[in-house]
């Protein structure tokens, strides 16, 4: 296996409360990972300690054996609608935009190879035609594909994106996992929060089971079985409608 972020021995506390306990991962490269476990199994603090954006109470999180630090503009995080401020006075592409910041030094100025491949990424999502709107004017399925459209623009080798199907509809959610398996299949490494367990199956090559502990991770024909929901959501979960 391929690995591109290793995950040893991972615990991380909110308020002396123990969020993620003892979590070991070796993700894949190269592959579309869903990060699937009940409301407060500790997945969005997945994402932040794997981005250093939180500190951990233990273990250790290298990519290909280098800190976040050293490689933060391959790793790019599309957060929760919710932790976005929708009022913020910009551009759709004045948000796409900053997806090229990484590249450029405090002072510098963004080239116009940054604004093509900022256009780029709009048109790959199909935004190209908003581009000059505020960002909160958009529906939810629009700002979703704006931040996606971000994310391409950093042209990054990691993508965590944590639940970008919530609120969107059937042809945003359509367009957003086609890009997905595209970015995968050109040896990009995708973490996904996802909570529909209905189409866990069609969307990712690999499952990361998360209730505080992990759960089960694997190829998710093999990791995604009922014993291993029930053990992830216990009473949480009353029915799984199979596809």
């Amino acid at each position: 296996m391929n690995t591109i972020i290793s995950i040893k021995g991972l615990s991380v506390s909110y308020e002396r409360k123990r969020v993620l306990t003892n979590i070991f991962l070796e993700i894949e490269a190269g592959k579309l990972h869903g990060v699937v476990g009940p409301n407060g199994a500790g997945k969005s603090t997945l994402f932040k300690a794997i981005l250093g954006l939180i500190d951990a109470d233990a273990g250790k999180i290298t990519f290909e054996g280098e800190e976040i630090e050293d490689v933060r503009k391959k790793v790019v995080y599309v957060p929760q609608k919710d932790d976005v401020d929708w009022n913020f006075p910009a551009t759709v592409f004045d948000i796409v935009l900053m997806g090229r910041f990484p590249y450029r030094k405090f002072y510098q100025r963004l080239t116009r190879e940054d604004k093509k491949i900022a256009m780029d990424a709009l048109v790959d999502v199909g935004m190209d035609g908003f581009k000059d709107r505020q960002i909160g004017e958009l529906s939810g399925g629009q700002q979703q594909r704006v931040f996606l459209a971000r994310a391409l623009c950093q042209e990054a080798t990691v993508f965590l994106l944590d639940e970008p199907f919530v609120g969107v509809d059937v042809t945003t959610e359509n367009k957003i996992i086609e890009i997905l398996k595209r970015l995968a299949n050109e040896g990009k490494t995708l973490l996904v929060v996802h909570h529909d367990l209905s189409k866990v199956h069609e969307y990712f090559d690999r499952i990361i089971l998360l209730n505080q502990r992990l759960i089960a991770y694997g190829d998710t024909n093999s990791a995604f079985t009922e014993e291993n929901i029930a053990k992830a959501y216990g009473g949480q979960l009353t029915i799984l409608h199979k596809t």
